[in-house]
């Protein structure tokens, strides 16, 4: 059976005032059209279709067409809500979409209430394991949050993803290819810094040990860098199908075709790039070489953002670098490095927080954002080590 893997659409996306619609039409439509020539048997969506709960027309016209070329093609579709998306908007036009050869998916559910979905294709069964994005507040009552500190909130919300997906994946049946699909974080995942930071921290970073090991695909959406998850199962993160904004400039963007057959795990996917229509790029400058630098931009295809190092400020700056690239310059970002360096030197012992430095370290030097559990160990140490120190002197 072959598939394929892709998330984080976001139709709608507005960058600096730029309609990104357009750019994601042009990739869909290769997208649309690479299913056809793989001949895949079914397009699986992990979320994030749009940009916001009530799209535009647009961004919507744009997902029907997609849909509608794939029920040309005879291709089936699965889609999940992410966080950006209306659960209960993907649910009420659940059976309109089906009639176009598309099973989509708004709120979390257990298997006997629709939560797997089954798919008859050319090379066999399909059950799918569907696990939209689950928020905070679907997970937690009101009783939760009076009776609850912030650790077992946490904890609380982790149990019930983890009853979620193990309840999803007793659906999986010996005769099917078995795929779990789910819009959430996973501990560890290497972040954009384009996605929702509030649903990737925290309370929603999950543990890879929440996944099921009996899955022989898990297709992740939610995170904008695609990347495998080294789980028991074969696990990966598609990443958003365009450069959402300057935090993915110049990656590469795609989706993943999976190979799989029954009873054995997926075989390792391959990831099929497919060129931004108007890729983004950082220039980075001095005062004295920005025209030198910014003159090869003039036909750059895509977007630019302009970082200047400067000691002072400079009045009508802003307008000669637009002068010499236009409009392709979508943000300039003056940086003062000697004003930085001081102030960092300046901070005085008593304004330093350690807890806050060791967070720091984690989403600056590893890409991620320490579990809370972490977090309270780290405090615990240090005031152990701090009370020690004290007695001693």
């Amino acid at each position: 059976m072959r598939l394929i893997h892709t998330s984080d659409w976001h139709l709608g996306r507005h960058l600096k005032g730029k309609d990104r619609t357009p750019e994601i039409e042009f990739t869909l439509n290769e997208l649309l059209r690479q299913a056809k020539e793989l001949e895949v048997d079914a397009v699986l969506i992990a979320g994030d279709i749009f940009e916001t709960p009530n799209p535009p027309s647009d961004a919507e016209r744009v997902a029907y067409q997609f849909f509608e070329g794939l029920r040309n093609a005879k291709i089936p579709a699965i889609a999940i809500a992410g966080n950006h998306d209306s659960a209960s908007r993907f649910d009420g036009i659940a059976n309109l979409l089906s009639l176009a050869g598309v099973q989509i998916l708004g709120k979390p559910r257990r298997v006997n209430q629709g939560g797997l979905i089954a798919l008859e294709t050319p090379n066999g069964k399909l059950r799918v394991a569907a696990m939209p994005f689950a928020s905070e507040r679907r997970l937690l009552t009101v009783e939760n949050l009076w009776t609850m500190d912030e650790l077992q909130q946490i904890q609380h919300y982790r149990d019930r993803v983890d009853y979620l997906l193990k309840n999803l994946a007793s659906g999986f049946q010996d005769d099917s290819v078995n795929i779990l699909m789910a819009h959430l974080t996973i501990d560890g995942a290497k972040l954009a810094n384009s996605e929702a930071r509030h649903h990737t921290k925290e309370t929603y970073a999950l543990f890879g040990q929440n996944l099921p090991a009996e899955a022989q695909y898990i297709a992740l959406g939610h995170i904008h860098k695609p990347q495998q998850i080294l789980v028991g199962a074969p696990t990966y993160y598609s990443g958003s199908l365009i450069q959402v904004d300057f935090g993915e400039a110049e990656e590469e963007k795609g989706f993943y075709l999976i190979d799989v057959e029954v009873g054995s795990p997926a075989k390792k996917p391959e990831f099929i790039s497919i060129p931004c229509q108007k890729p983004l790029k950082i220039v980075e400058c001095e005062l004295s070489d920005y025209e030198e630098k910014l003159e090869p931009q003039r036909d750059h295809p895509g977007y630019l953002k302009v970082i200047i190092n400067l000691q002072t400020p400079q009045i009508g700056l802003a307008d000669k670098i637009r002068k010499i690239c236009g409009d392709k310059v979508l943000q300039i970002e003056p940086r003062y490095p000697e004003i930085e360096s001081k102030r960092e030197k300046s901070v005085k012992q008593e304004d330093f927080d350690p807890v806050e430095e060791f967070k720091r370290y984690f989403q600056e030097e590893l890409n991620t954002t320490p579990a809370p559990a972490v977090v309270a160990k780290f405090e615990e140490l240090y005031k152990e080590i701090k009370e020690t120190q004290n007695a001693t002197t």
